[in-house]
């Protein structure tokens, strides 16, 4: 069964960083497409970051352009998410998600393109 686990949220202080993982079981990771969404309260859940199963050219929000950084280790079947210079408005559930036919590069996701979804992992930015 396709399985997917978002782990590394917390509580930081504006600035600091954070790395999520999202570990797969079930299914190979490196043949999927792979996303990072987030969904603050009261708000849509919005495209973070995607990148293909190549692993080139990975695309991002302009809102974390810069501070985000996405990547994968395909031996240990896992995505990661490295948030840097974290603010406020970063607080969020983020959720990760596959697409075994999805191309992302130049595109920005919507929620449709995936059709598996790991159940989030907190991440709050407070001082």
């Amino acid at each position: 069964q396709l399985q997917l686990v978002e782990s590394g949220g917390g509580l930081v202080q504006p600035g600091g960083s954070l790395r999520l993982s999202c570990a797969a079981s079930g299914f190979t990771l490196e043949y999927y497409a792979i996303g990072w969404f987030r969904q603050a309260p009261g708000k849509e859940r919005e495209a973070v970051s995607c990148i293909n199963s190549g692993g080139r050219s990975p695309n991002y929000a302009s809102s974390v352009k810069g501070r985000f950084t996405i990547s994968r280790d395909n031996a240990k079947n896992t995505v990661y998410l490295q948030m840097n210079s974290l603010k406020p408005e970063d607080t969020a559930v983020y959720y990760c998600a596959a697409d075994r036919y999805l191309y992302c590069s130049g595109y920005v996701p919507k929620r449709a393109d995936f059709g598996s979804w790991g159940r989030g992992t907190q991440v709050t930015v407070s001082s």
